[in-house]
């Protein structure tokens, strides 16, 4: 089974830390980063794809990803 997740979140160190975890889970990076600005918020918004092969389980809709 194949996961997918995207990752979204403020341009600061807490987003690095959490692909950083995603990588070090066995997930991969899939496409490059985007980001985009919040005017209202006034900061930069960075989003991630990742993704992971999984062979012991299968989908469910129900299922935590982040878990995975």
């Amino acid at each position: 089974m194949n996961l997918y997740r995207l990752l979204t979140g403020p341009d600061d160190a807490s987003f690095c830390h959490r692909v950083t975890e995603a990588l070090n889970k066995g997930w991969s990076l899939y496409g490059s980063p985007s980001v985009t600005y919040d005017a209202e918020k006034k900061q930069t918004i960075c989003a991630q794809a990742v993704i992971k092969e999984v062979f012991s389980k299968e989908y469910s809709p129900d299922m935590k990803l982040s878990e995975q």
